[in-house]
């Protein structure tokens, strides 16, 4: 089958109509006809019955469909590419990022980045990791900056650093909290797949800590917020925990000290352009701002992290 056939083939497959299917391609319905003459004189059989005024498809033609419906998936993957890559913009960075990366870093990434260079430009993507690779490896995306360290092929993961997971709960006694203070405490917990709260259940399971969950997110900042009506503790990374800080709240340092990795993602087969390695550096020497301050093993509102 030629790729009009597959169209046409397609298009009545979707439309059940000769007519509706020349409409949806563009075309005249003649030459509509036409095409399915020819692309059912070329394989050799019929491809549609018209049953109570509907073109039907034919036993044949009911095993072609679902390849053809994945062709055209493809197809349209493709056109997509292509499209993207006319269009990319010199000096503009559409960035995916995990939603927490919006809260603090990635503003001030941006702020530094443009006082460098002052006519990048920047589209922001706030998803979970899934459906940011999607749209690198389609190209919808430039780079993705997330705590994923999760190898994907067509993909080039690059460390970037390390950031915190600190206790955020209500004030209290000050101190570094250990793992096992959240024994038998009221717990908000990080969805097992979420890299943090992969990197916590182990740490809680290494600990034989027993806690008790009232919620489970997928958000570093919806466990905040549920910290800050009195639904328990949490453990998140001390970017969230810094931006969602509030009165009555406290951040805590976290024994034993644990990190997550915060990775980018870019293109494999492509090399990085001047404004994405601005981006980088500036990434780089953010992500070494995120530290507790060694002076201190509390945060309380108001507070500064330097």
């Amino acid at each position: 089958m030629r790729l009009r056939h597959i169209e046409i083939f397609d298009a009545i497959c979707r439309t059940g109509s000769l007519t509706d299917a020349a409409k949806l391609l563009h075309i005249s319905q003649p030459a509509a006809s036409k095409l399915l003459a020819s692309a059912e004189q070329q394989l050799g059989f019929k491809l549609f019955e018209r049953i109570k005024g509907r073109l039907q498809p034919t036993r044949e033609a009911g095993i072609l469909e679902p390849r053809v419906a994945h062709l055209q998936h493809e197809l349209a993957h493709v056109r997509r590419l292509a499209f993207n890559l006319r269009h990319s913009q010199h000096g503009h960075l559409r960035i995916g990022i995990n939603p927490t990366m919006g809260l603090g870093l990635l503003p001030e990434v941006m702020r530094q980045s443009q006082k460098a260079q002052p006519h990048i430009t920047f589209d922001l993507r706030a998803h979970h990791s899934g459906e940011l690779r999607e749209a690198l490896l389609s190209r919808d995306l430039d780079m993705i900056i997330s705590f994923s360290s999760e190898e994907t092929p067509g993909i080039q993961l690059t460390h970037i650093g390390q950031i915190e997971l600190v206790h955020l709960g209500p004030e209290g006694a000050l101190g570094a909290k250990h793992i096992t203070d959240l024994s038998h405490k009221n717990y908000i917990a990080l969805d097992s797949r979420d890299p943090s709260g992969r990197v916590l259940q182990s740490l809680l399971d290494e600990y034989n800590v027993e806690t008790t969950i009232t919620a489970q997110v997928q958000t570093h900042y919806v466990a905040c917020s549920l910290v800050a009506v009195g639904l328990g503790e949490t453990v998140i990374d001390i970017i969230t925990a810094q931006a969602m800080l509030r009165p009555g709240l406290m951040i805590s340092r976290l024994n034993p000290h644990t990190t997550i990795p915060i990775t980018l993602m870019t293109h494999a087969n492509d090399p990085l352009s001047a404004v994405q390695r601005t981006l980088i550096d500036t990434l780089q020497k953010v992500c070494k701002q995120y530290v507790f301050p060694s002076h201190t093993d509390n945060l309380l509102f108001p507070h500064s992290i330097s």
